[in-house]
């Protein structure tokens, strides 16, 4: 199959599909999507296209590449949902907020995206109860000040 994209068409195989029976927040209706790597050699940024309707992306990033000690606590029913038995075998994403300023940049550290890679079914979690919040700004994490030389003033 082939999904047109703002980035060209892009061939993909339906067991490629992440499917979020429940869909995402504000996008209930929306369910299957496809995970592009913005580059080849670092997979701590993904580009996550709806193909049911391709001008809905979303720009996730792994959390722990941010901040390695997060952890998002999911209950056993968020657990069997994704048929998994432990937490260490999902994938974690969450999603940015991009804005023309980079600096302005946000991540949503309290609403992951959880994948069972095995099965490639998504839920979207609220993490109750932890300090995490809706909108981090990237430049506040050290992963990304350490990579990106950030002047004040610019």
């Amino acid at each position: 199959m082939t999904i047109e994209t703002d980035y060209g068409s892009v061939d993909y195989e339906e067991e490629n599909l992440i499917i979020f029976s429940d869909g995402l927040f504000g996008f209930p209706d929306l369910k299957k999507y496809l995970l592009l790597s913005l580059d080849e050699e670092d997979d701590s940024m993904l580009l996550m296209i709806s193909v049911e309707e391709s001008k809905i992306g979303f720009v996730l990033i792994n959390p722990f590449f941010l901040a390695p000690d997060y952890s998002p606590g999911l209950t056993s029913q968020e657990l069997a949902c994704l048929g998994a038995e432990d937490a260490g075998e999902l994938s974690y994403y969450s999603i940015c907020v991009v804005h023309d300023n980079y600096l302005d940049n946000t991540v949503n550290l309290k609403c992951p995206l959880v994948i069972n890679p095995d099965t490639r079914q998504g839920i979207q979690v609220i993490l109750e109860n932890s300090s995490y919040e809706c909108r981090h700004e990237l430049r506040t994490f050290s992963a990304v000040t350490d990579s990106v030389d950030i002047q004040d003033g610019e």
